[in-house]
């Protein structure tokens, strides 16, 4: 049986709402992804989303609050957050923050760690499930684990809908940004770093911080996690993947970049003009639709520019086309 997938509307939030407190898992919209959302303070709740995802237990989940003030209560802020607070909230940032010892989050959203990955979405339908509810949710992107993320509720049907840990699917159209929250960390004494680039590109925080941001150490797949995103097998499609691709070959569908891509025989195009933006809200949709076309062949991928929201369209690509082992 098929999941309920329904439009969001009061009637269906306050549905939603109260399957949350109960413990059942509800996908919603966010202006970045569709989320999995739990009650973050219910240890049971919690564990389902890894359960219903598939996902390894060491990689941590984002909270989503209603607003700083509500993340005051969960994660101690330091000078540098509380300006990417202010500049970006809501939005699609997160910051992975030193955890409040009287938080009552679960803590299976940290994974074992001493920091809680926290955001404000900006999205109105995630604001009014989180006020409906009366809870934090955790909410990673509402697919199996390291499948491509959902921007469409359909997706969400496609990946999860047989699940009967989903209790229902609040349709509240396509994500304006399509792609996941850029996630920021701040080790003690160190400079802040881009955990995973994503929504909100690094030039930007850059600009607020007025400093360089630094770069994760390499982590293997067995180790611990500060930040979702960070396998290097991650948002993949069904089909392999080759990138940077100016010339398709006979067993490839091509996914096209700029206004060349017509030429090379691209099925379809991330941005005909070239619009880095354009193309990361396009970005998963595309890979899922090639995918279903793919039929025994590979996705080739045009190149992508590096600058702005390029570095988290080329990250995403990067992990798609990773050796799955």
């Amino acid at each position: 049986m098929t999941v309920p997938c329904v439009t969001a509307n009061d009637e269906t939030i306050a549905e939603a709402a109260n399957a949350l407190r109960a413990g059942q898992l509800v996908a919603f919209p966010t202006e970045t992804v569709y989320g999995l959302g739990a009650d973050a303070t219910n240890d049971e709740a919690v564990a389902r989303i890894f359960e219903a995802k598939g996902r390894p237990r060491f990689n941590p989940l984002i909270v989503h609050v209603s607003g700083k003030e509500e993340a005051g209560q969960h994660v101690t802020f330091m000078p540098e957050a509380e300006k990417l607070a202010a500049a970006f909230w809501p939005g699609g940032l997160t910051l992975v923050l030193p955890r409040r010892a009287d938080t009552p989050l679960s803590l299976l959203v940290s994974a074992g760690l001493d920091t809680v990955a926290i955001r404000v979405p900006a999205h109105s339908i995630a604001q009014r499930l989180i006020e409906a509810t009366g809870r934090p949710l955790a909410a990673p992107s509402a697919n199996a684990s390291g499948k491509v993320s959902p921007t469409r509720a359909e997706h969400v049907v496609e990946s999860l809908g047989h699940s009967p840990l989903l209790a229902m699917v609040l349709d509240g159209g396509a994500c304006e940004m399509g792609l996941e929250s850029t996630v920021i960390g701040f080790p003690e004494g160190g400079t802040p770093t881009l955990l995973r680039p994503g929504a909100i590109a690094r030039d930007d925080i850059e600009k607020v911080l007025g400093a360089p941001l630094a770069d994760p150490e390499p982590q293997s797949d067995e180790a611990g996690r500060s930040s979702p995103g960070q396998l290097a097998s991650h948002y993949a499609p069904n089909a392999p993947i080759r990138l940077n691709v100016r010339e398709k070959e006979n067993d490839e569908i091509l996914l096209g970049f700029g206004p060349d891509a017509p030429s090379l025989g691209a099925s379809l195009n991330l941005s005909v003009k070239g619009d880095l933006t354009e193309a990361a809200a396009n970005l998963f949709a595309m890979l899922r639709a090639l995918d279903e076309q793919a039929a025994g062949r590979r996705l080739a991928v045009m190149p992508v520019p590096h600058d702005g929201l390029g570095e988290a369209i080329n990250d995403r690509l990067s992990r798609a086309a990773a050796d799955r082992g």
